[in-house]
């Protein structure tokens, strides 16, 4: 099969899709716009998302260029162990469900710097409000931003600077619609995401199956599992060369529930969805997202996997190659330009739903955290709601500028869209979660505890990378190191991310214990027992996710 480009009926379907995404938002806008006068209607939409509504816009923020593109890509080089980040995202979804909620919802918190600020202090709130900005427009949303116009590009031959703004104008028109809009046109994003993605990896197992022989998908799946038994594994061994990336056991105990539960819980990003509803509906909608979650692999995943197939039999020699060296995130690009046309209208649609869907909800939180945490703490106390509203809007726009400006700077493509957000969150998020997770369940923690979370946290985790070089030694009872690119031996930095949060959490009650004055601190969260009551529906959907990752993990071990 040889791509031909975007053909005629192929730009009918995105156009389509385009119309029915911004004519429905525009609609949404029309027949909420008088409430829009209020800043909490913008921001949070406050009481009008659905359950399904909040589910379907936590997974489309979710989703976007770096899974469709970066997990496709790891696929296609670590196997089925990469989407534990997806399934175990489906656990770490019900935990936030049944602790962090309640608790957000209880205490009326509505941005996480306000959090901070309610329960430490001015300072640590202010640090974290623009350290968060810093993080969402230099990493996420130009990684975002970046690797979805790659991927348009390959398709479509559009000059890549030309889909950047494009695509940044898409997300603007959503997201000056605010909170209701973004979540409305989310649940048809979500759509476009999972038909056109499942489109993609129909495609990827017919193409295995008319490679090694056989008939339809089920075929081309036992293919994969016969052909490629290497690439089947959940846990790897250290024996493994990508063991380094998800080390072992730490993907079940250790790290990557520290990256999950860092993002699924303390991120402005993700939990603005469901902070403006009441307690029932928020936790039906985050367990709707984690059904979502369990089928993300047969999405993102499983292309990446048939395309490394299909290149180890000697096909896509020369399409996997970028500047004359295999490149694994090419490995989506070059199966949707292979789909018949028409689907692969559909499959560039679902590409650009999720990051235009991730771009307008990561913008929302730009806006949000700016001017909430900021603009009216700090530089007009008095702005009203039509003023907060109006730089909130200001806010969306030169966040989306300043991203397309740095994007092709931050050597995105280089590191690969997955490992780079990886590699920069990585470093704040022990601390971040330290500091909330004990910020909730011991009233006796202190701003100067968590002050140190923050800055120590970082200091360390940065620190931490050289032990194995400072100290000559690359095998202990405490980590295993190995070279990375450059030769230089690193602890994997899930590993790390494990012994900083631990770091983080015995400094901060070392500190809180040996200041007399946390005795009697008044900073404490409202918390009663009644508050994680759960429903006997979502009993049942947590037991049914958790049978399914148990089943999962059991085979594919």
């Amino acid at each position: 099969m040889q791509s031909q480009g975007l053909q005629t009926l192929d730009y009918l379907v995105f156009l389509f899709y385009f119309v029915v995404v911004a004519g429905y938002g525009y609609w949404i806008y029309r027949q909420k716009q008088s409430k829009l006068a209020s800043s909490n209607d913008f921001f949070l939409a406050e009481g009008s998302l659905t359950w399904w509504a909040i589910g379907a816009s936590l997974i489309a923020s979710n989703i976007s260029a770096e899974q469709f593109i970066g997990t496709s890509g790891d696929g296609f080089r670590l196997g089925l162990a990469i989407a534990t980040y997806e399934w175990m995202a489906a656990a770490t979804l019900l935990i936030v469900a049944i602790f962090f909620m309640p608790i957000y919802l209880k205490n009326k918190i509505f941005t996480m710097p306000q959090f901070l600020q309610q329960r430490y202090s001015p300072t640590v709130s202010l640090i974290m409000a623009i350290f968060w900005l810093m993080l969402y427009i230099a990493v996420n949303l130009t990684s975002i931003l970046y690797l979805g116009a790659l991927a348009v590009n390959t398709i479509s031959g559009i000059d890549v600077t030309l889909c950047m703004i494009g695509m940044s104008v898409f997300a603007v028109i959503i997201t000056l619609g605010g909170m209701k809009v973004i979540g409305y046109t989310d649940v048809i994003q979500v759509f476009f995401l999972v038909l056109g993605g499942l489109a993609t990896s129909y495609l990827a197992l017919n193409m295995v199956t008319d490679r090694f022989g056989g008939d339809g998908v089920l075929d081309g799946m036992n293919h994969l599992l016969t052909k490629a038994p290497e690439h089947f594994h959940m846990i790897l061994q250290k024996g493994n060369p990508n063991y380094p990336s998800l080390p072992g056991l730490a993907v079940l105990i250790g790290g990557m529930w520290i990256i999950n539960l860092n993002y699924w819980g303390c991120n402005q990003y993700i939990t603005q969805r469901a902070l403006g509803a009441d307690l029932k509906t928020a936790r039906n909608g985050i367990l709707f997202a984690s059904f979502l979650k369990l089928m993300m692999p047969i999405i993102v995943v499983l292309p990446g996997i048939a395309a490394y197939l299909l290149h180890k039999d000697g096909m896509f020699q020369m399409e996997m190659l970028k500047d004359g060296v295999l490149n694994k995130d090419r490995a989506y690009p070059v199966l949707l330009n292979l789909l018949p046309t028409g689907l692969k209208g559909l499959s560039f649609a679902a590409l650009t739903a999720a990051v235009v869907a991730s771009m307008a909800g990561k913008a929302n939180s730009i806006s949000t955290i700016f001017t909430l945490d900021i603009y009216k703490k700090y530089i007009n106390k008095t702005a009203t709601e039509t003023q907060l509203v109006r730089v909130g809007r200001i806010a969306v726009v030169a966040a989306m500028v300043a991203a397309v400006v740095i994007a092709p700077m931050m050597g995105i493509d280089k590191k690969g869209g997955f490992e780079f957000i990886q590699e920069y969150t990585g470093y704040v998020s022990p601390g971040i979660f330290a500091l909330f997770t004990l910020g909730f369940f011991w009233k006796r923690t202190t701003s100067k505890a968590a002050l140190f979370a923050l800055l120590g946290g970082v200091t360390f985790s940065i620190m931490s990378k050289y032990i194995p070089t400072w100290t000559g030694m690359n095998d202990t009872l405490f980590y295993t190191a190995f070279p990375d690119d450059t030769g230089t031996m690193m602890i994997p930095f899930m590993d790390r991310m494990g012994w900083v949060f631990l770091f983080c959490v015995g400094s901060m009650v070392i500190i809180t214990l040996s200041d007399p004055e946390s005795k009697s601190n008044p900073q404490g969260l409202e918390i009663d027992a009644a508050m994680f009551k759960l429903s006997p529906s979502f009993i049942f959907g947590s037991v049914v996710v958790c049978l399914f990752l148990t089943m999962v993990y059991t085979y594919f071990w």
